[in-house]
């Protein structure tokens, strides 16, 4: 009776002991998440203010932006004659988490770091994402050998190592983690790696604040009650967030086809891209569509645009990226995306600021196909009371972009549609040429 009754007292906390691997796995990823995290949003934030300072000094000194063909060729000689096992840089990373190789080289931080401040100190129209989502990544991989991570282990770390980049780059961590989870996998999510993601992405952006680093904090000046025509007004401007990303992914394609083709020596290629990029700034006699373009997202919720900017800033910035400078491209995406909605506030019956915002995160959504980390990042930085507009021009967006965006590594997990049944466990780069190539193992 006396053994019963001990057993009935402690028969509540029998789940306890059932629960050891779940204990044991969150101990074990919160620790690597707080290291991933302080290192990348350590790194982050060494990268955020250095951007700051070369933005600074080349709007001061825009003799500077002449030099822009040498900038390139400079960036190329780095990468052809050091760096071909990093060229590939974010693509690199999506690849490896499919089908884990070696260990990406720690050199991709510092390359990656040098090339994309020298793109925005010579006047290059680039982004910052493709170097933080690097940074993130390299960094994180380190610790597949020095802990002998198994395969499985080394595929979450770099999940969270990709979140970390990004939630610190932008102060989102909520959309940071859900883009790790959604960016390498079209229409899946890797729900094993959900803890790691968050845990990682979130002591990184606390790692940067730490350092006192700001983000750019962006405002919608009126958010109208929704109603039937709001909703349909939302879907439009959605259905055109999502054209846009494919004009600007195909045609950031293309000029990198090109130049492949026509140059054989890879240095030359952001050497003549650079001049032309110079030319065009020169032509145009201001320097708002090179650089980040921080300044006119700003004005593009508040006040009218020129409808054009859009168009300038994608035929920059695809000429910049195309030629092989480094950086990425998400914010030239949240520039296109603003300018874009601000241009449709011209015809469509919906606030300027609202439209800017709904373009600021849909056409990075279909140009990314990560409507939910979109979704996400619209609320973090606009607030609540825009999400179902955001959400509804996310969502639309990353439906009219089909099989196609910016990362060629991105794997089809579950198409979009069901006309796209046969593109199930193919990338988007097979997608773009031969339809028939796939990866050797279906994720």
């Amino acid at each position: 009776m006396m053994a019963s009754s001990r057993f009935r007292l402690f028969r509540p906390l029998t789940p306890l002991f059932w629960q050891q691997p779940i204990l044991f796995f969150l101990v074990k990823w919160l620790l690597l998440s707080a290291i991933v995290g302080l290192c990348v949003g350590s790194a982050s934030a060494l990268f955020l203010v250095s951007l700051d300072w070369v933005t600074h000094w080349r709007e001061n000194h825009r003799w500077i932006i002449a030099f822009l063909p040498l900038g390139g060729f400079l960036i190329g000689c780095l990468y052809h004659y050091w760096g071909k096992d990093v060229e590939a840089g974010n693509n690199l990373l999506l690849e490896t988490i499919h089908r884990p190789a070696q260990i990406i080289p720690l050199k991709m931080t510092p390359f990656v770091l040098i090339g994309t401040l020298a793109t925005h100190l010579f006047g290059g129209s680039a982004g910052r994402e493709g170097t933080a989502l690097q940074i993130g990544g390299s960094l994180a991989d380190q610790f597949t050998r020095l802990l002998r991570l198994r395969p499985r282990d080394r595929r979450l770390l770099l999940v969270a190592g990709i979140a970390a980049g990004f939630g610190s780059v932008f102060g989102t961590p909520l959309a940071g983690a859900v883009f790790g989870l959604e960016v390498f996998l079209l229409g899946r999510l890797k729900y094993d790696a959900l803890f790691p993601a968050f845990a990682a992405s979130v002591f990184a952006d606390l790692t940067t604040r730490a350092w006192q680093v700001g983000h750019t904090h962006y405002h919608i000046p009126l958010v109208p009650e929704l109603s039937a025509g709001a909703v349909l007004w939302s879907m439009v401007a959605g259905a055109v967030f999502g054209i846009c990303s494919v004009v600007f992914s195909g045609l950031t394609y293309a000029i990198s086809g090109f130049f492949k083709r026509k140059i054989a020596y890879p240095p030359l290629r952001p050497l003549i891209g650079g001049a032309l990029v110079a030319l065009a700034v020169l032509a145009l006699g201001t320097t708002k569509y090179i650089g980040l373009g921080i300044p006119t997202i700003l004005d593009a919720f508040l006040v009218q645009l020129p409808p054009y900017d859009f168009a300038l800033k994608i035929l920059l910035t695809a000429l910049t990226l195309g030629a092989a400078f480094k950086g990425g491209e998400v914010t030239p995406l949240f520039f296109i995306g603003a300018t874009l909605g601000n241009a449709l506030s011209y015809i469509v019956p919906l606030p300027t600021g609202l439209l800017a915002g709904m373009g600021f995160v849909a056409v990075f959504a279909g140009a990314a196909n990560t409507p939910l980390a979109c979704t996400l990042m619209a609320i973090e930085l606009f607030g609540a009371d825009c999400g179902v507009y955001v959400a509804l021009a996310c969502v639309v967006a990353y439906f009219f972009s089909g099989h196609r965006g910016i990362y060629g590594s991105q794997v089809v997990g579950q198409p979009k549609h069901l006309i796209y049944g046969r593109h199930e466990g193919r990338n988007l780069a097979a997608l773009r040429g031969n339809p028939k190539n796939r990866f050797p193992d279906k994720p």
